[in-house]
C-alpha cells in the first residue's frame, strides 16, 4: 500500500466538491451544509461514505460516521485528510 502521491487538502476538496456538484447537479461551495439544505438524505450520506472510501482509499468507521462529518464539503474534506494520515510515520 504505497502512497508515493499524497493527496493535499485541497485536491481532496476538489474531487468532493465534484462528486457532489455532479450528483446534485448544481455547485456546491465548501462551506455549504448540504444536510439544512436539503442536498444530501440518509441514501445519499451512505453514497458519500462509500465513496469518499473508495476514492482516498480511506476506512469510515464507528465515531467518523457520525453526520457532522458529512455536513458540508469542507467537513468531508477534513476527515478524508485526518483520515488519510491515520498509519502514516510521524515526521516528529
Amino acid at each position: 500500500m504505497s502512497n508515493d502521491q499524497a493527496t493535499t487538502a485541497e485536491e481532496i476538496e476538489q474531487k468532493v466538491s465534484a462528486f457532489v456538484s455532479d450528483r446534485v447537479g448544481a455547485e456546491v461551495p465548501a462551506d455549504q451544509d448540504l444536510f439544512a439544505s436539503g442536498l444530501v438524505s440518509s441514501m445519499f450520506a451512505m453514497e458519500l461514505v462509500v465513496h469518499l472510501e473508495q476514492a482516498f482509499s480511506v476506512q469510515i468507521l464507528g465515531d467518523d460516521l457520525k453526520r457532522d462529518n458529512f455536513r458540508s464539503v469542507a467537513a468531508m474534506t477534513a476527515l478524508v485528510t485526518r483520515l488519510s494520515t491515520v498509519g502514516q510515520p510521524a515526521d516528529v
